[in-house]
C-alpha cells in the first residue's frame, strides 16, 4: 500500500499555554492561556532540521528526541507513513517546566503539523482522534484538551479513551500568572502524593469542582470557594514552599488563586477591576502578568500572520 502524500508549502501551528486542575478539578480541569508557541513544519528531500527560538533555545535537543519531533512521527505513523525529510521550526514563549503546559503544546503541535502537512491528513485524524492521540503521548487529557479545545475545558477517560468538553468562561474572568525563576519537574510534583486520601477530603473536592464549573462560566463570584483544594496542593508544597505561600497571601486577600498544574507557576482568576493590583502584589522573585483566555485552541494559521 501506497504511504501518504505530503504538502510542498510549510504549515505553522500555534498553541496555547494552559492551566490544569484550577484547584479542586485535578486531573480533571483546564483552561487555556493567551501565551503562544509556533511551530513551523515543512517536509523535506531528506534528513531532520530543527531550529529552536525562545524557550529551551540553549537545553532542548534538536533531534529525534525532541518532543515536537516525537510528535510529529506517532502522527506520521498514524496518518500511514513517514515523510522523507522534516524541517521544523519553534518558536517557544511558554516557560518550561513551571506548570503552564509547555509539554502538551508541543505534543498538539507535533499532531496538528502532521495532520496540516498529510494531504487528506483531517480526514484520517479527526477531532477525537487528535484528542486521543494527544493523551496517549502526554499520559492524561487535562492540559491537552484544553490546548486542543481552548477556553475552560473538562475531561476524561471512557473506555480508555480520552473525552473532553470545551466552556466557555464568564467574560470578565482575567488570569493572572506568577511565574518563578526555577522549574519543578512534573515527576517531582506528581511523586509528593499521596495513595490514599480521607474521604472527606474527596468529597470536599468533588463539590468545590462542580461549583468550579458554574462560577468560572457564569457566577465568578463564587470563585474564591470553588478553587479550595484538598487533594495535591498542599501535598506539593514542599518542593515549592514559595508558590503554597503565594496561594495562601493570595486567598487571604480575597483573591482566587492556585497552583497551575504540577507548579510553581501560580494562577490568579481576577476581573478587569483587579488584575492590574494583583500583578503588583508579586515580588521580584516572580514574574507577574495578565494574559486573556485563549478561546480557540491548537489552530493552523497562514505563514506570514
Amino acid at each position: 500500500m501506497a504511504g501518504p502524500a505530503f504538502r510542498a508549502a510549510a504549515v505553522r501551528v500555534r498553541v496555547p499555554a494552559t492551566s490544569a486542575n484550577l484547584g479542586p478539578g485535578f486531573d480533571a480541569l483546564g483552561l487555556a492561556l493567551g501565551l503562544y508557541d509556533d511551530v513551523v513544519v515543512r517536509v523535506a528531500d531528506s534528513g531532520l532540521h530543527v531550529d529552536i527560538a525562545g524557550e529551551g533555545a540553549r537545553t532542548l535537543s534538536r533531534d529525534e528526541n525532541h518532543l515536537v519531533v516525537k510528535a510529529l512521527r506517532t502522527a506520521f505513523d498514524l496518518l500511514g507513513g513517514q515523510p522523507r525529510g522534516l524541517e521544523v521550526v519553534c518558536a517557544n514563549r511558554i516557560p518550561h517546566g513551571r506548570g503552564l503546559g509547555s509539554s502538551s503544546a508541543a505534543i498538539c503541535a507535533g499532531i496538528m503539523a502532521a495532520r496540516a502537512v498529510t494531504i487528506g491528513g483531517p480526514e484520517r485524524l479527526d477531532e477525537t482522534g487528535l484528542l486521543e492521540l494527544a493523551t496517549e503521548i502526554e499520559g492524561h487529557p487535562d492540559n491537552v484538551a484544553a490546548c486542543l479545545l481552548g477556553g475552560f475545558t473538562l475531561a476524561w477517560t471512557e473506555n480508555g479513551a480520552a473525552r473532553a468538553v470545551r466552556m466557555d468562561p464568564a467574560p470578565s474572568v482575567v488570569p493572572v500568572v506568577f511565574v518563578p525563576a526555577n522549574p519543578v519537574l512534573t515527576e517531582t510534583a506528581r511523586g509528593l502524593l499521596p495513595r490514599t486520601v480521607p474521604h472527606v477530603d474527596a468529597a470536599a473536592n468533588a463539590g468545590r469542582a462542580a461549583l468550579l464549573v458554574e462560577a468560572l462560566t457564569r457566577r465568578p463570584e463564587l470563585l474564591l470557594p470553588a478553587t479550595e483544594d484538598r487533594l495535591h496542593q498542599e501535598y506539593r508544597a514542599p518542593a515549592m514552599q514559595a508558590s503554597a505561600d503565594l496561594v495562601h497571601a493570595l486567598r487571604a486577600e480575597g483573591v482566587p488563586a492556585v497552583i497551575s498544574g504540577a507548579g510553581p507557576t501560580v494562577l490568579a482568576l481576577t476581573d478587569e477591576a483587579s488584575a492590574d493590583k494583583v500583578v503588583l502584589m508579586a515580588d521580584g522573585t516572580w514574574t507577574a502578568s495578565r494574559l486573556a483566555i485563549d478561546p480557540s485552541g491548537a489552530t493552523v494559521l497562514p505563514l506570514g500572520a
